[in-house]
């Protein structure tokens, strides 16, 4: 039998995974953009997830469900094109997913994302930028629960990114609580550089919400204070380096 981590079985299942991703997520995206109702597209973009990994073959494990509140934000870090599949996949059909403006354009995913009801940022226009953080300000504010991925993007090189301040300033403003999320084993099955999916485990970590008012006299910033409480909580989950050479307590 062909030991699980050959080059052999890693090719075999790459291939096989893609050819499983084709014949099911294509299908599937295009019932959920046809589903009426935004509750009902997210239910079943939920289900369609979870299905693709159990498809897979591909165990994914998820803790510290208990932490979510009825409305936060959850941050996560970001290591792969799998990451925002794995949150469909472990998060409740509840949130929405905040996302950089570019994958709005992209055919097909950009359809489902709007759909499903994501939120797009401007990352180049600051004019722009503005207008879309009050907008994703006013749904924060009115209660409803989103997802963002602090680090913006995702390189090769294995770490924890800089955190931008975008998520924690709207969850100051909006008083929400901050669940930091930790999402290991996607830098193994699907790394930036990599085209053909590995198999492994996967796991998503929720931490303990944090309020703003908990961060209150660490930082003049309540913004920057969720920010880095956020990250270190985040950082010490995570088993990988710090790659933010940043001084503690500067702005992002």
């Amino acid at each position: 039998m062909t030991p699980p981590d050959s080059k052999g079985f890693s090719l075999i299942y790459g291939l096989r995974a893609w050819l499983a991703i084709v014949l099911f997520t294509l299908p599937s995206m295009l019932v959920v953009i046809a589903l009426p109702g935004r509750d009902r597209r997210r239910r079943a973009a939920h289900g369609s997830a979870r299905a693709l990994f159990r498809l897979l073959g591909v165990p994914l494990q998820v803790r510290g469900l208990e932490h979510l509140p009825a409305a936060c934000i959850v941050a996560a870090n970001h290591a792969s094109y799998l990451d925002g599949v794995i949150l469909t996949a472990a998060l409740p059909p509840r949130f929405g997913f905040v996302i950089k403006r570019e994958m709005n354009e992209v055919p097909l995913a950009g359809l489902l994302l709007r759909r499903i009801g994501s939120e797009f940022v401007e990352r180049f226009n600051r004019h722009k930028g503005g207008t879309d953080a009050r907008r994703v300000l006013r749904t924060a504010a009115s209660g409803h629960s989103l997802v963002f991925f602090p680090e913006g993007t995702f390189t090769p090189e294995v770490g924890l990114g800089k955190f931008h301040t975008g998520a924690f300033a709207i969850a100051a403003r909006a008083a929400c609580p901050v669940v930091p999320a930790v999402i290991r084993g996607t830098r193994r099955n699907m790394p930036a550089t990599r085209v053909l999916p590995r198999p492994g485990a996967l796991e998503v970590r929720y931490g303990a919400p944090i309020l703003a008012t908990a961060v209150q006299g660490t930082h003049d910033d309540p913004a920057l204070a969720l920010r880095d409480r956020s990250r270190a909580a985040i950082l010490a989950e995570l088993g990988e380096p710090d790659l933010d050479t940043r001084a503690t307590g500067t702005d992002g």
